[in-house]
């Protein structure tokens, strides 16, 4: 494989996981068990792998992440702010899913926990995960 002799950025996927229930809709957001941020909620997310599509990555992501298996997601956008991560240069493109209905999640891999939370109840957010969040809710509902 070919090395550079300039830096790159990392490239990461995220994941908008909307389920409804009662006329009320949910996101599904992971605990961090790691630094940076450890303890803090954020979107179920990571690094891609060099043997997958940006979908694919963020299938396997929410899946390791949440337990959560789903067929397809929707790109919605991409975020590249200088500093929207403190260890490095990192671009995230962001797909979503809406769901029928609030489905059994449970924290792995890298997440303390996965739970829903009401959409007008969230926690503080890792990263840059509350802009994100905003920018999806006013241009999908």
């Amino acid at each position: 494989m070919y090395t550079y002799s300039y830096p790159r950025a990392a490239l990461t996927v995220d994941a908008i996981v909307v389920a409804k229930n009662n006329k009320q809709k949910y996101i599904l957001l992971i605990e961090r068990g790691r630094g940076p941020f450890k303890s803090k909620w954020a979107l179920p997310g990571g690094f891609i792998e060099m043997d997958e599509t940006l979908e694919q990555a963020c299938i396997r992501e929410l899946h390791e992440e949440t337990g959560l298996q789903v067929n397809k997601m929707e790109q919605f956008r991409t975020y590249d702010a200088l500093n929207r991560d403190p260890r490095h240069r990192t671009i995230s493109v962001v797909f979503s899913v809406e769901l029928d209905e609030l489905r059994a999640v449970t924290g792995s891999d890298d997440a303390s926990q996965a739970k829903w939370f009401a959409v007008n109840d969230l926690p503080e957010l890792a990263f840059d995960h509350q802009q994100i969040l905003d920018d999806f809710f006013l241009s999908k509902f």
